[in-house]
């Protein structure tokens, strides 16, 4: 059995490095992972391209939904080929329409605009019909689905991560993300199916002056400040990798 994929999210260059360095075979470039992941600066983009694995942008210009005006697809345009000029491995994106749909037109402009392969993300989790919606990205031309099986926790959305695999049947790879950690990777590799595994590994550094004025003014919490751990992203690896062993 070959080695499986491991994406980590991030939201800073010092994170993108540690999880490179630790084991991620994949970046996921977001700003504010606070609020789900959002579209990262150019010139965060340009430094990450000097990682040594493959770097895919998040193309989210806001936080909530995945309903888009022609304003916000513009913008997405604009960013989808900032990350290809800084010289990106990808893309993450997606979209869906007033009725929980994929948005398909717009995705299939999306893809068409750039020679990057991309992700589809977590707004297939809205989706209304979500084996139509593995379907539609197939034909659309992704590389991947990220899902949590449209539950809050992938470890929760089992069944659906097997039905995505089934439905996939090979022709798109189905990657599990949302509370994925060392604990649980085993669980949700061996009854879902899914060929990747997706996770922020994050801890929370608590700040050496608790009250100091960042924190009084609300900039920072009083918990600490959220960012990539080295030996959670090397924890999750090993799990996967003795996954992988026992499979063979």
């Amino acid at each position: 059995m070959t080695r499986i994929p491991l994406e980590v999210c991030v939201d800073t260059l010092e994170g993108a490095w540690t999880a490179a360095e630790n084991g991620a075979d994949r970046i996921e470039l977001c700003a504010a992972l606070s609020e789900g992941g959002l579209t990262p600066s150019q010139g965060f983009m340009v430094a990450a391209a000097r990682l040594p694995v493959p770097v895919y942008a998040m193309i989210r210009p806001r936080s909530g939904n995945f309903e888009y005006s022609d304003l916000e697809k513009a913008l997405m345009l604009r960013d989808i080929h900032a990350a290809e000029n800084a010289g990106l491995a990808g893309i993450v994106i997606g979209a869906v329409d007033s009725q929980h749909n994929l948005d398909r037109d717009f995705l299939a402009t999306s893809l068409d605009s750039t020679r990057l392969p991309a992700t589809l993300h977590r707004a297939i989790d809205t989706a209304r019909d979500y084996e139509k919606a593995i379907e539609d990205a197939i034909t659309l031309g992704f590389e991947r689905v990220l899902t949590s099986g449209q539950a809050s926790k992938a470890e929760r959305g089992l069944s659906l991560l097997q039905q995505a695999v089934n439905v996939a049947a090979g022709r798109i790879s189905i990657m599990a993300g949302s509370g994925v950690t060392a604990a649980n990777a085993s669980q949700i590799l061996k009854r879902s199916g899914v060929q990747e595994l997706h996770a922020s590994c994050s801890s929370v550094k608590p700040l050496p002056e608790p009250q100091d004025l960042e924190t009084r003014l609300g900039f920072v919490s009083e918990a600490g400040i959220k960012d990539t751990d080295g030996n959670i992203v090397q924890a999750l690896r090993h799990a996967m990798d003795q996954f992988t062993e026992a499979a063979a």
